[in-house]
């Protein structure tokens, strides 16, 4: 429990400096009064209108992708897996630059329900591909989603290269941002995440008897099928809600449940809700980091946290190559 006393108060710091930190900074008191007093003037409209809502959107985006790399994790006992791996955020990605392409759309709320779609559909398909026998086969689901990862990261990219506008109007959106968001995108997804965390932690005892093996967890009385499934819809509620949301943020999903694993191990009754505290710390420090390293201009979230990422999955898979 100190463990996550000291997580909540490194991620109440963290969310302070999203909230002071940016292209214009605003001193920590005057961000207090922001918030509590004075909603008026140059500086208050700065915190409230633009950082709040971003803000806000970090800590559910993150809290997401956090939870949903540690089920995806364990479902696949795969240490590896995560939204980007099972081709989730590819999905998310060709469904809105077709969309994009043939709709003509141009913000980002009104791409939202195309982007959940496409990352719920190749999810389901990466399913599909790893099922043998009838049931999900957690090693061909890892194969299966990176092998539709790299199907539709081509097929994306060749929509792009033949519309200007669209490569113009989607490039912003791949790059995964909190930047731009407000409140009225996250809101129709809460439910869906909240569900989506719901269903996470009530099969959090069952993903550690998975861990054992299937033969194990059914002799333990675990419905293993059942349990895959329902792990695998959890990931894709809060994993496409994320990235609906925010776009195909990377390695949040992979990097959380392994720093969670360093502090309270393999358990998954605690390596769950401790994901809640590091995915959006993650998120939320890659942010203010890309707001600051190159200011007054700013670096996306994702590229930050694609940077930072690549060479913890080189570690991760030197490690599990072992």
């Amino acid at each position: 429990m100190p463990l996550f006393l000291l997580g909540a108060v490194a991620l109440t710091a963290c969310a302070a400096a999203s909230l002071a930190f940016g292209s214009r900074s605003v001193p920590l008191g005057t961000v207090l009064d922001a918030l509590f007093h004075d909603a008026h003037s140059r500086d208050a409209v700065v915190v409230t209108g633009l950082r709040v809502p971003r803000t806000l959107i970090g800590l559910a985006v993150g809290a997401a992708l956090g939870v949903a790399g540690a089920v995806a994790q364990g479902v696949t006992r795969n240490p590896l897996a995560s939204p980007t791996t099972l081709g989730i955020n590819a999905g998310a990605g060709f469904a809105v630059v077709t969309a994009i392409y043939a709709l003509h759309l141009t913000h980002p709320s009104q791409y939202l329900w195309f982007a959940f779609a496409g990352a719920a559909a190749a999810a389901l398909f990466a399913q599909t591909l790893a099922r043998r026998a009838g049931d999900l086969d957690p090693v061909r689901l890892a194969l299966g989603g990176t092998v539709l990862t790299a199907v539709l990261v081509s097929w994306t990219s060749a929509v792009m290269l033949a519309s200007n506008r669209t490569l113009d109007e989607a490039r912003f959106w791949l790059a995964g941002s909190l930047s731009g968001r407000t409140l009225d995108v996250l809101y129709p997804v809460l439910p869906l995440i909240a569900v989506g965390l719901v269903i996470a932690l009530a099969i959090t005892p069952a993903l550690n008897a998975l861990a054992l093996g299937d033969e194990t967890a059914q002799a333990l009385g675990v419905p293993v099928a059942r349990i895959r499934v329902a792990g695998g819809l959890s990931v894709v509620l809060l994993a496409g809600s994320a990235v609906a949301v925010a776009g195909p943020v990377a390695f949040i999903g992979l990097a959380a449940p392994h720093l969670v694993r360093l502090v309270f191990g393999n358990d998954h009754r605690l390596l769950v809700p401790g994901c809640l505290i590091a995915g959006p710390l993650l998120l939320l420090g890659a942010d203010v980091l890309g707001r600051v390293v190159i200011a007054p201009s700013e670096l996306e979230v994702g590229i930050v946290t694609a940077f930072l990422g690549a060479p913890l999955l080189a570690v991760l898979a030197r490690k599990v190559a072992r």
